[in-house]
């Protein structure tokens, strides 16, 4: 539990995760699920065991960028990883006192206990860059840029701010963080969004979001989970990633390049969107954690 604004906020655990071509989830006992592409081996999940918390890398549509990793959260601190390691995002081994991870295109990032961040991967656009970040509660990652939102509600930002997607300064009150592509969206502690970074299909259009508890970006969207389990969505829908209007009883949403993956309270899971390598086959998801 921390306190921002006077308010207190549960930052939920990254239960569920949608990348590039595929989608991961955590179970309620531990272990791990995941479908999809699996070129690299990212969907090489099925002996992990006592994982609190998974991250997937997402990235966008060019045709160079289908290569993807996962990362998994054990309960002692340490991490674990699967796939693509090119760039040595998923050198991990030696990490501890891990309280939270995210993975973007290339990197993996994860937050400690102390409130510090540490990086590992592509840092071209200086999206690793963040050695110096303290008093951290949470981290996300997009392509080109690593966020961190701090305890008294502000966030920083490193990398690649080409479309302004790291434009947050005056952001306050935030409780929650999510990186796409080239944007970024906060959720507020009164339950409203922002966001900020390229809006070229109207993915920063969340200004009139209300009663918003959890958030999420992908490459062209952006995701938010209602109080009362219902989703809403704004930007591109050119693979139906935004056909979310029906959903109920949710408690978790995660965004990926052009599917989007939704947790029901009963603990079964759903997805809309792309589905050409069998990244939205969540149906037979039993169990999956509840926080």
């Amino acid at each position: 539990m921390i306190l921002i604004s006077n308010v207190n906020w549960t930052l939920p655990k990254a239960i569920i995760a949608a990348g590039r071509r595929h989608a991961v989830g955590l179970k309620s006992d531990g272990t791990v699920v995941a479908v999809g592409d699996n070129k690299y081996g990212q969907c090489d999940v099925s002996g992990w065991r006592g994982m609190v918390a998974v991250a997937v890398g997402n990235v966008h549509m060019a045709t160079n960028t289908g290569n993807a990793h996962t990362i998994g959260l054990k309960s002692d601190g340490t991490v674990a990883a699967t796939g693509w390691n090119k760039h040595e995002q998923c050198n991990v081994s030696g990490w501890r006192d891990i309280i939270a991870v995210a993975a973007g295109w290339r990197r993996t990032v994860g937050l400690k206990s102390d409130g510090t961040v540490v990086a590992v991967g592509r840092n071209n656009e200086g999206q690793c860059n963040v050695s110096g970040w303290s008093d951290m509660v949470a981290v996300t990652a997009g392509d080109w840029h690593t966020v961190g939102l701090k305890s008294d509600g502000t966030v920083s930002i490193a990398g690649n701010n080409q479309y302004g997607q790291c434009n947050v300064s005056e952001w306050s009150d935030i409780v929650a963080v999510a990186a796409g592509y080239l944007h970024t969206a906060g959720l507020k502690s009164d339950g409203m969004a922002v966001a900020a970074g390229s809006n070229k299909h109207k993915q920063c259009d969340v200004s009139g979001w209300r009663d918003i508890v959890a958030i999420a970006a992908g490459s062209y969207h952006t995701i938010g989970l209602k109080a009362d389990g219902t989703v809403t969505s704004a930007g591109s829908n050119e693979h139906g990633q935004c056909n979310v209007s029906g959903w109920r009883d949710m408690v978790a949403v995660s965004a990926g390049c052009t599917h989007t993956l939704g947790l029901k309270s009963d603990g079964t899971a759903v997805a809309v969107g792309d589905n050409k390598y069998g990244q939205c086959d969540v149906s037979g998801w039993r169990g999956i954690r509840l926080q």
